[in-house]
Formats: structure tokens, C-alpha cells, sequence
């Protein structure tokens, strides 16, 4: 039996079928993925400024909780958390560098007498200038 011979009348010639679920679904993806980058960034954002104020304020504690009678730890205080202040605005640069090269007496010597009028001055200003 010969197969070529016989008619086939239900087949159908291939058809071209518009099919949109791919790019449907690349778009989704796509949109959810842009999404998601959003949300996260915007939550690291906030999670980074408010980590920022908070060492702020933390700092701006340690500075005004300093004793004053123990000389060097405080210099030495005054300049670690003190240079977070620092690049707030000219005025508040320029004031470290002014206390930073009055607090290096105190600093760097195994015995250090307490401090003097004006350098206290200084500081009390520092601490006043300093905000949150």
C-alpha cells in the first residue's frame, strides 16, 4: 500500500499564531524587578539617614557629657567625635581646626596639666555651635 496515494483533507497548512505571553511575561518581570530595586533602595535610604542622625546625636552627647578634669581623654574625645561636625559648614571647619590645634597641648604627652580658661572657652563654644 502505497502511502502518497491517499488524500488528506483535514490537515491544515501551518498558521501563524500572534502569541504575546513571552514578552507579557518579560515585562513582568521586568516591572517586578524594578519594583523590588525601588523598595530597596528606598529602605536602605531611610535606614542610612536615620543611622546618621542617630550617630549624630550620639556623638554630640559624648562631647557634652565630657569631663573636663581629665584633660587628655577629653582632647582626645573632642577630636575623634568632633570630626563628624567638621564638614557641616565652613565655620564649623574652621572652629576644629582652631580647637584641634589648642587640644594637641594636651595630647601626645604622658602627663598633662589641666586646661586653661581659654581653651575651656573654646570648648564651650564648640559644644554650642554643635547640631543635630
Amino acid at each position: 500500500m502505497k502511502y502518497a496515494d491517499i488524500p488528506l483533507h483535514d490537515i491544515k497548512p501551518i498558521m501563524i499564531v500572534d502569541e504575546y505571553s513571552l514578552y507579557f511575561f518579560i515585562a513582568s518581570v521586568l516591572l517586578a524587578l524594578v519594583v523590588f530595586i525601588a523598595t530597596f533602595y528606598a529602605v536602605f535610604y531611610l535606614y542610612k539617614k536615620s543611622k546618621i542622625v542617630s550617630t549624630r546625636k550620639r556623638y554630640k552627647m559624648m562631647i557634652e557629657s565630657l569631663n573636663l578634669e581629665d584633660t587628655k581623654n577629653t582632647a582626645y574625645a573632642i577630636s575623634t567625635y568632633g570630626a563628624l561636625f567638621k564638614d557641616d559648614s565652613p565655620r564649623h571647619q574652621e572652629m576644629f581646626e582652631n580647637i584641634s590645634q589648642r587640644l594637641a597641648a594636651y595630647k601626645y604627652k604622658k602627663d598633662v596639666e589641666n586646661f586653661d580658661d581659654e581653651t575651656l572657652g573654646y570648648i564651650e563654644i564648640y559644644k554650642s555651635m554643635l547640631d543635630v
